[in-house]
């Protein structure tokens, strides 16, 4: 993939090494670089066709009720649910999937942490992972911060993952980001936009921070992994093709992350969403913080403090 920021061409390639070489996949000077200035990186081909097949798969043994759902969540797009659409056709997502099993073959993948730990740290903490399906007629997702969702810090030691597991393109809905965005915009308030889903999916109360002519449009193949900062302003198109948009995701944060109370925040509104949402949905009567230190999962390292 050739992405194409401020008049400059970066190429991202996986890059081999030794097998007895830690970290078995080193991201070059040039990569790490990229990703501090513009607050993304995108590795072809980091993730291998059995693991895209596994996740695949278990999406559709999910969403076809052949498995039980346990931790996991569930959620419909809503515009198709009133339309009548079924089956994985009215699917947007499945989320807090990083207790399974088989969709852990994705969010612990060796290669896949080895990135993250470059960015982040040693100590490497999942605190959210999904499978994303975005089915045909889907609306956009809003230019938005991943850092709005959490009450841990410091920033610079948060990643996200994303990763295609179908082909990914502008009319099915690929990610756009602003390139360096992450540096020149600290939390800002979000809201819920009247053309997009309003079960958690915020978007920047104010759009001019996300210009059109700045977005960066990501179209990826199968198995190309996009990292980003939780700064960085995102979102995606709506889904006007016919098919759907599968990827899958995972945000890692650093053991020295600490969780921070957001009362008196603008974060105060999807705060009280969540704990309203915790309750509903899994019947749990939980603070903010408590929401998020209930499901995250150790993977590197010996200690965190989340």
């Amino acid at each position: 993939m050739d992405l194409s920021v401020s008049g400059k061409t970066l190429i991202v390639r996986p890059k081999n090494v030794n097998a007895e070489v830690t970290p078995k996949y080193v991201l070059s000077k040039e990569q790490i670089d990229f990703y501090k200035k513009n607050g993304f990186l995108v590795v072809k081909g980091l993730i291998n066709f059995e693991c895209l097949y596994t996740v695949k798969k278990r999406f559709l043994q999910i969403v076809n009720g052949l498995e039980d759902t346990g931790f996991m969540t569930i959620v419909k797009e809503p515009g198709l649910a009133e339309k009548g659409a079924k089956g994985q056709d009215v699917i947007n997502k499945i989320n807090d999937i990083h207790f399974d099993e088989e969709f852990s073959s994705y969010s612990e993948d060796p290669r896949l942490l080895d990135v993250v730990g470059q960015l982040i740290g040693d100590s490497i903490t999942i605190v959210h992972c999904m499978f994303i399906n975005k089915p045909a007629g889907t609306v956009r997702h809003p230019p938005h911060q991943d850092l709005w969702y959490f009450p841990f810090r410091p920033a610079d030691k948060i990643v996200a993952s994303w990763t295609a597991v179908d082909r990914v393109q502008r009319d099915n809905g690929c990610l756009f980001v602003l390139p360096g965005s992450h540096l020149t915009h600290t939390l800002v308030e979000h809201h819920y936009p009247t053309d997009s889903n309003k079960f958690l999916f915020y978007g920047v109360r104010d759009e001019s921070s996300a210009p059109e002519e700045q977005r960066v449009h990501l179209t990826m193949d199968p198995g190309d992994t996009v990292f980003f900062h939780p700064l960085l302003i995102h979102g995606s198109g709506p889904n006007v093709s016919k098919r759907s948009r599968k990827a899958i995701t995972c945000h890692y944060a650093s053991g020295e992350c600490e969780y921070v109370a957001v009362e008196g925040t603008v974060q105060e509104t999807v705060a009280k969403e969540i704990e309203s949402l915790a309750k509903v949905k899994k019947n749990l009567d939980l603070n903010f913080v408590d929401t998020w230190r209930y499901k995250n999962k150790l993977v590197r390292g010996t200690k965190s403090n989340l």
